[in-house]
């Protein structure tokens, strides 16, 4: 049975480990520990969660990391920012030589597309920024001399994650760009927006770029589109909405924003969200409502149980307990009401607190 307990640090060394290295926001290495824990034991496969508390960083280690990576792709994970196969523990004990243990370790592991020097986004590890950034220009140029790195990036191949927990212990990991965050750390490039409504707007915008692909974004964000938003005041979330050319129902009984109804694209209806239903079935619903998780994901699977919409993102605001639980009863009760197959995806984004946002769709 796996142990998703977070456990002591073990004495530092040049240790063989086998598992994922996976980025989260500090203080739910718990809820990822407990989601791979879960996950990989549905699979049959064995691990253990190796974390501290606040660390921003989970180790889940297993007898077989390869198997690991392939059962849990990235984009089905919840709470993980990024996720990593781990190649080497190091100790580095000269300071002023970090990159020879790094070529030895990277002997007979082939040629990486890409290098990415980390550090935990934790409180513990932002100081760890500049030795990050000055050692990832002094790393790159042995790697190549020794094979290890192509002379110009190439996202077919794995990447390489130099991942610094502190200025003497780093984990060298890699991904494939494929199945992995496109950011470093999983922390998104991007920037609120002069004239949005809110903050908020961020949180849809990163949901957009996180739970659909490419291909995804073009067909289901086509102008002409018609949605609901649910709880909308001040108007972020319908402002990105119609960035896109979505015609957009504002539902809140609290005011909108100028900039948000200056699109011409946005209605606004003082309704609740909780009992308001459109006249016509809709393209999206899309929901940022402060209240009980469980209330909005039976009041998700009403919209899709009536054919009110045919996808839908919002947000599920969390306990302080029993998280990961909560996230799955949340999920599996909406899916209860929806009464239909759905396809849904779901993160803890960069942009979110105390919150998941998911994704659903009508298969």
């Amino acid at each position: 049975m796996a142990n998703t307990e977070p456990g002591p640090e073990p004495a530092l060394g040049n240790h063989a480990l086998d598992g994922l290295l996976c980025w989260c926001r500090p203080g739910f290495e718990p809820e990822l520990a407990a989601e791979l824990g879960e996950r990989s034991g549905a699979l049959g496969l064995g691990g253990y969660a190796r974390t501290e508390r606040q660390s921003g960083v989970v180790l889940w280690l297993g007898d077989d990391g390869a198997a690991l990576d392939r059962a849990l792709p990235f984009r089905d994970l919840i709470f993980a920012r990024q996720k990593l196969r781990i190649l080497a523990e190091l100790t580095l004990r000269d300071p002023h030589d970090r990159i020879t243990p790094m070529l030895a370790a990277l002997k007979g592991r082939g040629v990486f597309g890409e290098v990415w020097v980390e550090h935990p986004d934790s409180e513990h590890g932002r100081p760890l920024a500049g030795l990050a950034r000055s050692f990832g220009n002094a790393l790159r140029r042995p790697l190549r001399e020794h094979g290890v790195l192509t002379p110009t990036d190439d996202d077919t191949l794995p990447r390489l994650h130099v991942c610094f927990l502190d200025g003497a212990h780093a984990l060298l990991a890699s991904s494939r760009p494929q199945d992995a965050s496109p950011w470093p750390l999983g922390v998104p490039r991007l920037r609120t927006h002069a004239d949005a409504p809110s903050r908020s707007a961020l949180k849809l915008e990163e949901a957009l770029f996180t739970l659909l692909d490419a291909g995804e974004r073009a067909q289901l964000l086509r102008p002409g589109m018609r949605a609901a938003d649910l709880g909308a005041a001040p108007g972020g979330w319908s402002w990105v909405l119609s960035r896109h050319g979505i015609q957009v129902n504002a539902i809140d009984n609290g005011p909108m924003a100028a900039s948000a109804m200056a699109t011409g694209l946005i209605s606004h209806q003082r309704a609740d969200g909780f009992t308001w239903q459109p006249a016509k079935p809709l393209d999206w619903m899309v929901c940022d409502m402060v209240e009980q998780p469980r209330r909005v994901a039976t009041r998700m699977g009403e919209w899709f149980a009536n054919g009110w919409c045919r996808q839908a993102i919002f947000n599920l605001k969390l306990p302080m307990k029993k998280r990961w639980l909560e996230t799955t009863l949340c999920l599996d009760l909406m899916q209860q009401h929806a009464g239909r197959a759905l396809n849904i995806r779901a993160r803890q984004l960069y942009h979110d607190r105390e919150e998941i946002t998911v994704f659903a769709q009508v298969r």
